[in-house]
């Protein structure tokens, strides 16, 4: 089973993300804020397959904590997922420049989040196998 850690200062942020990530066979960490996440990936063994993490954190935000990851060796290939309510050009490069796979404003669609989900994190989709089989 893949793991992800989804960091977000926001209860029901985490709740809908964990739903989502769960129902895609996901086991799931959360974390408060960007030290608390930065802190739960050194900790994992192994390490989460992926990251889902907001912008505007208390302690770390998440630009902070995409930096930090992206430092350590062995964990700067984890595929990271920025989701935030920041919609302008620069917040989205900002991110990318931290160390972002995927920049996406909240809220987002279940369906997609979970494809793109396990897409990154190299999850097979449902249904996939018996489409290359026709």
């Amino acid at each position: 089973m893949k793991a992800a850690l989804i960091v977000d200062d926001a209860t029901t942020v985490r709740m809908f993300l964990r739903d989502i990530l769960e129902r895609a066979g996901f086991a799931v960490t959360e974390a408060m804020n960007g030290l608390e996440g930065l802190e739960r990936v050194l900790a994992a063994t192994p390490p989460p397959d992926l990251l889902m993490v907001d912008v505007n954190m208390p302690r770390m935000d998440g630009y902070a904590f995409l930096r930090a990851i992206r430092a350590e060796p062995s964990l700067c290939a984890i595929p990271a997922i920025v989701m935030t309510t920041e919609s302008q050009e620069q917040d989205a490069q900002r991110a990318y420049d931290a160390g972002a796979n995927l920049y996406l404003t909240k809220p987002g669609r279940p369906a997609a989040l979970s494809a793109i989900a396990c897409l990154l994190a190299g999850i097979p989709r449902a249904g996939a196998a018996e489409e290359r089989a026709k």
